[in-house]
């Protein structure tokens, strides 16, 4: 693993593919230091190490946290692997007591994330102090509020800034404890230039067993680190015990990982480029496509209105969904991206005639 740039300027020697592991929450003294002296004899030190202080749970009576004595061991960590920490806070009170204790970096939690008050509490605590932050992303695909939240920590002065990818709630997609959903991050770093991206593998997956895969793939993607939750003993853990790993197993995951070389680091080969000259031509041509089709969706839609037709016939929606679908997937092309294709290019399809029956329509005083 060769980092291939400095992230950022936070002043703490970090680089990316940034490495951020620990367990998911801090229990005793003694399991942050059997941790962190596996963490050396695998010569596996992360650039960060995490710890969860206090957990949000969705039942009370679960786990919640040592709350600030959790916070007292973590010069365990610098103790025994010299290296920068950081943990999560959710509140003010949270912020206070991780800057009284010399917190190196603070993250926000998902379920932070998605409540924009909570959010400008913690921003409003931060206001004036000179410290990275780091953001998960919203338990629901909203990018809007993801950025939001980035951007109420830049409005108090805080631009040391990186976001957390860590899936999203999908009550019907059971691969995942939270669906990574990969076009998110890679619209938040399309939207917000520079922008590092964090991918946390142990809470999309939910278990240990397909954290490479999904590792492997937000590399593929271009994020720009792992955060992995990693135990001593995780089947002991007070909290997300199947998701956590090993010092040793972390070691043989990072190892195992191909970490690819960003673009915009080095200059397109004449080869890459001719065939992003072909993509071109292509996107080229699907537009004018695109315009043909629109055209004749247009005469249809007049048709209609002449004929007073409803714009929305079910049947011929069926149809076509159907038969296109089966023709995409014989041309090797996914069953979703069929649908999601068919679904946008209906839905433009239906806007534009309905449209044209509204604009038919006798005005009524």
């Amino acid at each position: 693993m060769k980092p291939h740039k400095q992230i950022k300027d936070w002043g703490l020697g970090l680089t990316t593919p940034l490495i951020i592991a620990g367990p998911c929450s801090a229990e005793t003294p003694e399991q942050i230091e059997q941790i962190c002296k596996e963490m050396k004899e695998e010569n596996m030190v992360p650039q960060l190490f995490r710890a969860g202080i206090w957990k949000p749970r969705t039942r009370p009576g679960s786990f919640e946290g040592v709350g600030e004595e959790g916070l007292k061991w973590m010069e365990i960590v610098r103790h025994h692997l010299n290296i920068p920490i950081t943990v999560e806070v959710g509140n003010a009170a949270h912020v206070e007591l991780a800057l009284k204790h010399k917190v190196d970096v603070l993250w926000i939690g998902a379920r932070t994330t998605v409540n924009p008050f909570a959010v400008q509490e913690i921003a409003e605590a931060l206001r004036g102090v000179d410290v990275p932050v780091m953001i998960k992303n919203p338990m629901n695909p909203d990018l809007e509020l993801w950025i939001g939240a980035l951007e109420r920590m830049y409005a108090v002065g805080i631009d040391k800034l990186a976001a957390i990818h860590r899936g999203f709630s999908d009550a019907y997609d059971k691969r995942f404890r939270n669906k990574p959903n990969w076009s998110m991050p890679i619209h938040l770093k399309r939207e917000w230039t520079g922008m590092e991206v964090i991918n946390d593998p142990s809470h999309i997956v939910g278990r240990r067993d397909g954290l490479l895969e999904v590792a492997q793939s937000a590399m593929n993607f271009g994020l720009d680190g792992l955060m992995i939750e990693t135990h001593h003993d995780p089947d002991k853990a007070w909290s997300d015990a199947k998701q956590q790993v090993t010092p040793a197993r972390l070691k043989e995951m990072i190892d195992s990982i191909d970490f690819k070389q960003p673009l915009e680091n080095m200059k397109p080969d004449e080869k890459l480029q001719d065939l992003r000259r072909a993509v071109d031509h292509l996107d080229d041509q699907l537009l004018d496509i695109l315009q043909e089709r629109f055209a004749v969706i247009d005469q249809i839609g007049a048709h209609k209105r002449e004929h007073h037709l409803t714009v929305f016939q079910s049947d011929r929606w069926k149809e076509v969904m159907e038969s296109r679908t089966q023709k995409g997937v014989k041309k090797h092309l996914s069953e979703k991206f069929m649908k999601e294709l068919l679904y946008s290019i209906h839905e433009e399809s239906v806007k534009r005639q309905e449209k044209q029956l509204r604009e038919a329509e006798p005005i009524k005083k």
